[in-house]
């Protein structure tokens, strides 16, 4: 069903790897209700470096098949190392995100811009990019916060076209270079440690 990108799972292993020398003196786990709203289970790990940068390893994954064979499958990978005005996880920061996705998407009547092209096709295919972020936390007890974000950049899609959500031949294949929001988020947050 989808091709493995290996090129973008040696950079999330890098990321990984480089996590050895953390500053751990707080891990929150955090959950995105946007994302949820599209049925798409969602998590993330944020890891404090320093006094004043964090790194968020954030995944979401979606393996429904909707009624009328609408899809909306993706996994997606999204890390983001941020800066913090003030302390980590409380107040203004900002952001440096990448993100990677494989999708198979069809079935949706969505009647904004290149979004209508879901209703009678299939799209299946993956992204990879990048871009900026911002973003405020506000702290709700010592151990939950909530957060809000917003970032734009760039995502360069590669995709297959299908005639119908559930059959067909390949009829289209291309590339796309994408600007414009690439995260959106309201978190709710639980500081570890």
């Amino acid at each position: 069903m989808y091709k493995i990108n290996h090129k973008f799972f040696v950079v999330i292993l890098a990321l990984t790897a480089s996590l050895s020398g953390v500053f751990a003196q707080k891990v929150a786990i955090k959950n995105n209700l946007l994302y949820d709203a599209t049925a798409t289970p969602n998590l993330a790990l944020e890891l404090a470096m320093s006094r004043k940068t964090t790194l968020e390893l954030g995944a979401g994954l979606n393996w429904f098949t909707f009624s009328d064979n609408k899809k909306f499958k993706h996994w997606l990978v999204q890390p983001e190392l941020r800066w913090w005005t003030c302390d980590v996880f409380n107040g203004h920061f900002f952001g440096l995100h990448a993100h990677g996705a494989q999708f198979n998407v069809g079935g949706w009547d969505i009647p904004a811009g290149r979004l209508d092209a879901f209703k009678d096709n299939r799209y299946q295919g993956y992204l990879y990019g990048g871009g900026l972020s911002y973003g405020y936390q506000w702290l709700l007890t010592p151990r939950w916060n909530l957060e809000a974000s917003i970032g734009a950049g760039y995502a360069r899609i590669h995709y297959e076209k299908y005639p119908c959500t559930g059959c067909g031949t390949k009829i289209d294949e291309g590339k796309h270079n994408y600007w414009g929001v690439t995260k959106a988020a309201v978190s709710l947050i639980y500081i570890i440690k």
